[in-house]
């Protein structure tokens, strides 16, 4: 009588395989790994390198400056900062474009949250054709449309005031707004609403009391993204602004640095700077994990 036997692979044997080939994936992925870490690097230092050097600038003084533009200063001049706000009208510059953008991003957020929130929740006639419409113009260049934008708000009687800038910073931020709060309105669960209509309550209530709140890290995130865009706009006012009082701070600090032609006040220009970066750092440095959480909310869900 013949018996036939069989080999028994014990459980570490058997786990030898898999290892080999976790070990195998992991080491065709490490020089990819390693080449992504030093682009970031590199890209780290590429933007942070200009920002500080114009931060350390701006507490130095003009000589300083033009002797050696990387070293340290030797004392900070806080005066700098002083002189460009007062002197220099930074401080209406700033002030111009906190009321603009304030406004602008306020109205931004409440129009396409409505219209995102039509788009996601409800079916209608020609929906699909006004919703590709409203996207297409995040791929139309905005330089493309400035004559006729000029002439537009001149026949509205908005030309050269900072209503005027609300309007158009709100226009050119709709788009993406929109396309990015309809896929987050689509994540939120739909029989809330429809417990709140059976109860009585209409569909402005339904949007603002339930819907609104609920989309809170969306429009937070949109908000960020919309709030630096705006803040950092330049050639938008330069086409519809062209009382000096009126200057938001980019323009502002272009014209400040062309009427002085490098060759003036460099330390107030570099204060100046500085003083228009703040804001947009402060924000993102402390609203970076709402960012995170917008962005991912809807994946989650």
């Amino acid at each position: 009588m013949t018996t036939a036997t069989h080999d028994r692979v014990s459980p570490q044997a058997a786990a030898v395989g898999p290892r080999r080939s976790r070990s195998a994936r992991a080491g065709s992925s490490g020089p990819t790994i390693v080449v992504a870490q030093a682009f970031l690097v590199l890209w780290a230092v590429v933007s942070t390198v200009p920002l500080l050097w114009a931060v350390i600038s701006s507490f130095k003084s003009d000589p300083e400056i033009v002797a050696d533009p990387w070293s340290l200063p030797k004392a900070l001049r806080w005066e700098n900062f002083a002189r460009a706000w007062d002197a220099a009208s930074i401080g209406t510059y700033f002030g111009n474009t906190v009321l603009v953008v304030g406004g602008g991003v306020a109205l931004t957020l409440l129009l396409s949250a409505m219209a995102a929130y039509v788009f996601a929740r409800f079916d209608f006639r020609l929906k699909g054709a006004l919703y590709y419409f409203f996207v297409a113009g995040m791929t139309f260049p905005v330089f493309m449309a400035l004559v006729p934008l000029f002439f537009v708000v001149q026949n509205l009687g908005l030309g050269n005031s900072l209503p005027g800038l609300v309007l158009v910073y709100t226009a050119y931020s709709l788009p993406f707004s929109m396309f990015f709060l309809v896929a987050f309105f689509r994540t939120l669960p739909g029989e809330i609403a429809e417990a709140a209509t059976l109860d009585g309550c209409g569909e402005v209530a339904i949007f603002f009391k339930i819907m609104l709140p609920m989309a809170r890290p969306g429009l937070i995130s949109v908000g960020i993204f919309n709030f630096i865009g705006q803040w950092n706009q330049y050639l938008i006012p330069l086409v519809l602004v062209s009382d000096d009082s009126k200057f938001v701070l980019s323009q502002g600090l272009a014209n400040l640095a062309v009427e002085q032609g490098y060759a003036g006040d460099r330390s107030g220009l570099f204060a100046g700077l500085t003083i228009a970066m703040v804001p947009i750092l402060v924000v993102y440095a402390l609203l970076q994990g709402r960012i995170q959480a917008g962005m991912t909310a809807g994946a989650l869900k």
